[in-house]
């Protein structure tokens, strides 16, 4: 098992609470090669984990423990992945380019993957033409930020607000996570991303399913079943 270095004074400090346009975002940032992110789906036992709780148990009876996590993409009604899910260099589900109805496959969308100690977001096709072979991936939709421009669907004005979370990759190479902390519209949650973590790529991950499992904030969020997850575990002293 890969052991993170991030120590649990660091981890506390990994999430903050950010103010932006008036409104409320939880943020947490880690360095993907001092800390181990991961995106995780099924459980010892082969069933989707479905939420924060079945994973804390799985990784403590490994010796390991959770220090953040957050639903990490779309699923179904079976709580198997929407795209694309890659974990221990293993693709689980092929990447979606199709065209339907809801977020997912409002284009472009795009891919978080990790990947020898580096995070990425790209959007979808780019994902395709770079032939990543990543360690760890989950694709979801919308784009929030594309090469620092927001997604042109994005409407300044819109009335449809949500509890939205989504993930970025700074300029410094750091994974950046939020989720709001009340209902916001599309284009002041990309708006974060870009203008105030120095994002030039985020991606969407879900709605009003958004969770968060952030001790130092005191979240644990656990009334949703989710699909894939995206974790930062550490390795409990002692095991």
């Amino acid at each position: 098992m890969t052991v993170s270095v991030l120590s649990a004074d660091e981890a506390a400090a990994a999430c903050r609470k950010v103010m932006h346009l008036t409104q409320d975002y939880a943020v947490c940032s880690f360095d993907p090669a001092a800390s181990d992110i991961r995106v995780f789906h099924r459980g010892r036992d082969g069933r989707p984990y479905g939420g924060f709780e079945n994973l804390l148990r799985d990784l403590r009876q490994e010796g390991d423990t959770l220090e953040f996590a957050m639903n990490g993409g779309m699923y179904e009604s079976d709580l198997t992945s929407v795209g694309l899910l890659v974990t221990d260099g293993i693709e689980r589900k092929a990447i979606d380019r199709g065209h339907s109805w809801g977020n997912f496959y409002l284009k472009p969308n795009g891919v978080f993957f990790l990947k020898d100690g580096r995070a990425g977001v790209l959007e979808t096709e780019a994902y395709v033409d770079a032939a990543i072979k990543p360690d760890f991936a989950t694709q979801s939709g919308p784009m929030l930020v594309i090469d620092g421009a927001l997604h042109p669907a994005f409407l300044p004005q819109s009335d449809s607000l949500q509890i939205r979370n989504g993930v970025g990759v700074a300029k410094d190479g750091e994974a950046v996570f939020a989720i709001s902390l009340e209902p916001v519209r599309f284009h002041d949650f990309a708006t974060l991303f870009r203008d105030q973590l120095d994002c030039a790529n985020a991606l969407f991950l879900d709605g009003s399913i958004s969770s968060l499992f952030a001790p130092a904030m005191n979240r644990y969020d656990n009334t949703h079943p989710m699909g894939p997850i995206i974790a930062v575990t550490r390795e409990i002293p002692g095991s």
